[in-house]
């Protein structure tokens, strides 16, 4: 019995040993998932939290949006229709106060600490944008309303043809209340570049000459004139309004308020503009920097940091300039011996701009010549876009002529984004109005860059992204922008293009345009270089023809600080990249590259390194 009692009591002992362990174990894995369960849930808070702040983005993304008739139709929205952007100084203030009040709002009600890495970055972007729209408050009046590179003369009718669809008849009756409201539109912003005038702030003389050509020629043809041409914006609306298949009563009485909108609104508004401009014409002078402007100095200074977004000096920009222009002339000395040139670079330069077999015919079937081969140059590339990149965009793309009646005074090429919506394609437009400024060998690299890879895959892709909010898929950041489309030009070589070494030359061609940009636009508006010591330089130091040189020039002078930002990008990219494949060796796949690079939307070329920098030290 005792014997019984004892294995008994033992039995008792172990079970509760047993009881003991189980449940110490059981508190110990409590214990373990406790942490796991409380990760999860601060994730599922930071979720949470991402969400809302994200949804607050896109909220107060839209709001501006719509107070911007313009930008509501360039993103193929279609709302407000029938009118034109306030451009006036008092809503323009009224909009200052409006970024004040959403900055607050944001830190009040959001901490960044809460946020995951994407709306971290996010937050961060959206208080640096707005700071930066308050620091140009003061520069208001300093941009120049009216020039041969911008303003609403030009952008009127491109906006019309381009951005406003008519699929019915409201849309077309919405047509023709813009045009009824040019007058009021146009009175509104030559009344400020009247103020900037009383300000001392106007563009050197050779300015007013354009602006007044292409004001004339916009209204010119019928119904301003007997010409059996059509001008512009009625032409356009016609060809909009015959396929919507209407009645003939209907379509004639279309064109009727079309044609009176066109004589009441539009040709006194571009009347009253070449006055005023024929009379700040005869008060202005042939200075050309903006070191002649109030505050001239700093308003440079300001406008090289918003576009190179560092911290460089103008002094520093010339230098870099200067070396690089130097490191580019040997590489294409390297190319003359290639292709057997005897003789100097300028030499190679003039025998480059006068040997036909390089351009086109100076006429129409040249000009679709070079239209059809810049198409064919971008479908080839595309086809090969998987060997260095993760993702290519859905929008698709068109290469088009620059309009008669604005290729006289457009820079040489540029890219317009395609609708959000897909129901306009992305536009590379060419400028075809002297063929013999756009060269063959040049063909290739301009392709690339306004094109795929370049802008249209960059902006495209950036509009596409998901998961971030809308105002990331927009952002303007030049030294991004345009550095990336000056690193499309390059890379393409390391895949085996540029095979001709005259197409080459022309990729190296393009470059030194935009290292002799740092030395032009620094000298023009820092060391008070005139016009013509400008345009010298270039058409010493670069094989571009004269006229190409003359309207760069007049481009930099009105538009200071904008075209340092594609060399400054494009180095900054360019080391970046070298570094990380350094760091990383086998392990830097170009493509990871890209993608870190365009998969934020535009980004200042400081958050661009800490990206990078972050995928770097991910991958060690």
């Amino acid at each position: 019995m005792r014997k019984f009692l004892i294995l008994s009591a033992a039995a008792l002992a172990l079970t509760a040993c047993q009881d003991k362990d189980t449940a110490t174990k059981a508190t110990e894995a409590a214990k373990a998932e406790a942490p796991s369960i409380i990760e999860a849930a601060k994730k599922a808070q930071q979720a949470d939290v991402n969400t809302k702040i994200n949804t607050w983005f896109d909220e107060k993304y839209m709001e501006r949006v719509r107070l911007y008739p313009q930008r509501l139709a360039g993103l193929g929205i279609k709302e407000r229709m029938d009118e034109w952007n306030d451009p006036s100084r008092a809503f323009a203030l009224e909009q200052l106060d409006r970024i004040r009040q959403d900055m607050e709002e944001l830190k009040t009600n959001f901490n960044p600490d809460d946020l995951d890495e994407s709306a971290k970055l996010s937050y961060r972007l959206f208080l640096e944008n707005s700071q930066n729209a308050l620091d140009g408050a003061k520069w208001w009046y300093h941009g120049y309303s009216f020039t041969q590179m911008f303003g609403p003369h030009s952008s009127v009718p491109t906006f019309l043809v381009n951005q406003h669809p008519i699929d019915n008849v409201t849309d077309a009756e919405n047509y023709v209340k813009r045009l009824q409201g040019v007058e009021a539109y146009l009175g509104e912003i030559i009344k400020n570049s009247r103020v900037s005038t009383e300000k001392g702030i106007m563009p050197p003389e050779f300015v007013y000459d354009h602006v007044i050509t292409t004001a004339n020629n916009i209204v010119s043809g019928a119904p301003f004139d007997d010409s059996d041409d059509l001008t512009l914006m009625l032409a356009n609306f016609k060809t909009k309004v015959d396929k919507l298949g209407l009645s003939e009563e209907k379509t004639e009485a279309l064109y009727e308020d079309a044609i009176t909108a066109l004589l009441t609104s539009v040709k006194p508004a571009y009347a009253a503009l070449v006055t005023e401009m024929e009379r700040q014409k005869e008060m202005t002078t042939t200075d050309d920097g903006a070191w002649k402007l109030p505050d001239g100095d700093d308003y440079y200074a300001h406008r090289l940091k918003v576009m190179t977004t560092t911290d460089m000096t103008a002094s520093e920009i010339h230098d870099l300039g200067l070396r690089e222009v130097d490191r580019i002339h040997g590489e294409m000395r390297d190319i003359m011996k290639k292709v057997g040139y005897d003789g100097s670079l300028q030499e190679f330069f003039t025998y480059l701009k006068e040997e036909p077999r390089f351009t086109y015919e100076d006429s129409d079937a040249g000009r679709e010549a070079y239209l059809k081969e810049a198409t064919r140059i971008i479908d080839v590339m595309t086809e090969r876009l998987d060997e260095v990149f993760l993702r290519q965009p859905k929008a698709k793309l068109e290469v088009r002529r620059v309009e008669a009646f604005r290729e006289k005074s457009a820079g040489k090429a540029f890219y317009n984004r395609p609708a959000l919506d897909g129901s306009r394609p992305g536009y590379y437009y060419a400028n075809l109005y002297k063929i013999s400024d756009m060269p063959k060998y040049q063909m290739e690299a301009l392709a690339y860059h306004e094109g795929n890879p370049g802008h249209h895959m960059q902006l495209s892709i950036a509009q596409e992204l998901e998961g971030i909010p809308q105002f990331r898929k927009h952002n303007r950041v030049t030294a991004y922008t345009e550095g990336w489309g000056l690193y499309s030009e390059y890379f393409p070589k390391e895949m085996g293009f540029y095979e001709d070494p005259y197409s080459d030359f022309g990729r190296l061609a393009m470059e030194l345009w935009r290292a002799a940009r740092l030395v032009v636009d620094t000298g023009l508006h820092d060391k008070k270089w005139t016009r013509e010591e400008a345009i010298d330089y270039l058409t010493t130091n670069t094989p571009n023809p004269e006229n190409d040189c003359i309207k760069a020039i007049e481009r930099y002078i009105v538009m200071p600080g904008q075209a340092t930002a594609y060399k400054i990008g494009m180095i900054k990219i360019l080391e970046l990249r070298e570094e990380a494949k350094e760091k990383l060796g086998d392990q830097f796949d170009i493509r990871e590259y890209h993608d870190i690079v365009i998969a934020s939307g535009p980004v200042p070329l400081n958050i661009l390194e800490e990206r990078v920098d972050a995928w770097v030290a991910s991958k060690s």
